[in-house]
């Protein structure tokens, strides 16, 4: 190997090392699979808690947007889809909340009355 070829290998190497140390220190950690919000999420759901709703209601999508990704933990019925089982359980607005012990709540209800209203905690933040 020449000296050329050397020292161009060298320097390769160096940057290589310090491109993946730089990775490393500075990767942000993955997040757990779990969020606070799943957690909140899923106790709504273990109390029985329903939201019905429709795809094209604004307060629905606004509802929705506040869980975020954990409202695949909610029990949710998309009226449209399923006109009888909403006018079973009288729904006349959406979105309505519907809790086993009688509790509804129509409207836009935001996370903190949730809370309020089922017990379950919502995440420090």
């Amino acid at each position: 190997m020449n000296k050329k070829s050397f020292i161009f290998t060298a320097i390769f190497l160096v940057l290589a090392v310090i491109i993946a140390a730089w990775f490393f220190i500075f990767k942000k950690p993955e997040k757990s699979g779990v969020s606070q919000l799943d957690v909140f999420a899923q106790c709504l759901s273990e109390k029985g808690a329903e939201m019905y709703g429709a795809d094209w209601c604004p307060y629905c999508q606004n509802e929705k947007k506040a869980f975020g990704d954990a409202f695949r933990f909610i029990s949710y019925i998309e009226c449209p889809d399923n006109p009888k089982q909403c006018l079973a359980a009288g729904i006349t607005g959406y979105p309505t909340w519907l809790f086993p012990d009688g509790k509804r709540f129509e409207g836009e209800q935001g996370l903190q009355n949730l809370s309020k209203e089922s017990g379950c905690s919502l995440p420090e933040q």
